[in-house]
């Protein structure tokens, strides 16, 4: 006996020292613990992070068409001979002949500072359209973090949802092996017929079979919560439940209202179409003419050390003002303006759209919220009663004056009553998210 003892104690302490987390109970998540491990974990977001920061550097790189371009080349010119020329000369005193003007090996190298004044409009048009797609990027991943809480607490209502199904179950399969156990002891001293027992056995594996198809739901249920995290398939998950029922005082139009004032496509829709505005407005600079101020500095040589020659000097600068116009291009500047200007009319009526959209999409998230609201308290008043009428039903047929299918229809019903109500809970939860995502305010 003391050695059976020794040999568990040195187990237990083999399992302490080498598989801690064995013993260690999950700790259950509660929905902003979820919530902000899908934030951390989500490739959406991330993804949409990255199109925020390349707008900002799209952004960044259209204000670098205010500032002044700077330039350098440098460039090495071998002749095939020396540059010259046929002097007269002035006989006798200064004869005749040819005159070396230049060299053969001829180093420059310039530096040049363009400075745009005038561009009918197209480096601030440029300008303003990037800085609302940088706008419009931010909006983005403001949806993008919302579809994500969403998916959260729908994916972890669901996993409520299945829990208290599975519990149901269970309670249904203890009833049925409870009511089984009377009609054996009954069938054992002939109070009734073996039908009787075989019912009452068969409607025991019916609830064992459900028992286990709800437990397969919860599992189903976790793996995706699991998913949706970002975490491995099968890791342990426990959650708080908090599923309850909390009212609705908002009415549609209150509903619809914030939707109009929140909801990110909308911004995003409204964005959309003033860039494509500013886009029209870059498009028709193209029709004035362009003024820039150009600087150089240059230096010249016959060595690489541009040190000058006997037949020109070392450095030279201009500053020049420079106007440049396309006044002819068959077209091609028009044609880009009307482009552009159908893209702002297609995002103007894709805005009206999809305020007609999201309009609808509020009503069914609100009726879908009125009729589980409806359904729960119904369901609360078909439990009592259910509750009541298996209690009587139980009874009977512990007292000989009911029959075996009654108790099994009583606790039928029952079951039913408690499926209905947890279903009604977690849809009105389900709805509630829907209904806060469609008006753009959903949070934790």
């Amino acid at each position: 006996m003391r050695i059976k003892i020794r040999c568990m104690l040195v187990l237990t302490f083999a399992v302490l020292l080498f598989f801690p987390k064995a013993i260690q109970a999950v700790q259950p998540l509660t929905l902003e613990e979820s919530i902000d491990i899908a934030l951390k974990n989500s490739l959406v977001i991330n993804i949409a992070k990255e199109g925020a920061k390349g707008a900002e550097a799209r952004k960044r790189e259209a204000i670098t068409g205010f500032l002044p371009k700077f330039s350098t080349s440098y460039s090495y010119t071998r002749l095939n001979e020396e540059p010259s020329f046929f002097f007269p000369g002035f006989p006798p005193l200064i004869p005749a002949g040819n005159m070396v003007a230049g060299t053969i090996n001829n180093y420059n190298w310039v530096i040049e500072a363009h400075q745009p004044l005038f561009a009918g409009g197209g480096i601030l048009a440029n300008y303003q359209a990037s800085k609302i797609a940088e706008d419009a990027a931010f909006v983005e991943e403001s949806a993008k973090v919302q579809d994500v809480v969403q998916d959260v607490k729908i994916s972890y209502y669901n996993i409520l949802r299945a829990e208290r199904l599975r519990d149901a179950a269970r309670q249904a399969v203890e009833m049925l092996n409870a009511h089984r156990d009377v009609a054996q002891n009954y069938y054992r001293v002939g109070l009734i017929p073996k039908n009787d027992l075989l019912q009452a056995e068969v409607e025991l594996a019916n609830g064992k079979q459900a028992q286990v198809r709800a437990q397969n739901a919860v599992d189903l249920a976790k793996s995706s919560f699991n998913t949706i995290l970002k975490r491995e398939l099968l890791s342990s998950v426990e959650v708080v439940d908090i599923l309850d029922y909390k009212p609705l005082s908002q009415s549609f139009q209150s509903c619809l209202d914030i939707a109009r004032q929140h909801r990110p496509e909308l911004k995003l829709s409204i964005l959309k179409a003033e860039q494509a505005g500013k886009m029209v407005r870059a498009a028709q600079s193209e029709f004035f003419p362009s003024v820039g101020l150009v600087g150089q500095y240059a230096r010249f040589g016959d060595s690489p050390s541009v040190s000058g020659t006997e037949f020109k000097d070392m450095e030279s600068w201009q500053v020049m003002a420079v106007a440049s116009w396309n006044f002819w291009e068959w077209g091609k500047t028009k044609f880009r303006v009307d482009a552009g200007r159908a893209l702002e009319n297609q995002a103007i009526d894709q805005n009206k759209e999809l305020n007609d959209q999201i309009a609808l999409e509020i009503k069914n998230a609100y009726l879908l919220l009125q009729e589980a609201e409806s359904q729960i308290a119904v369901s609360q008043k078909v439990i009592d009663q259910a509750e009541e009428n298996f209690r009587i039903s139980e009874a009977r047929y512990k007292e000989r004056v009911a029959r075996s299918t009654e108790v099994l229809d009583a606790q039928t019903l029952l079951t039913k009553a408690k499926y209905e109500y947890t279903n009604a809970l977690a849809n009105y939860n389900t709805f509630y998210a829907r209904l806060q995502r469609a008006m753009g305010v959903i949070n934790r």
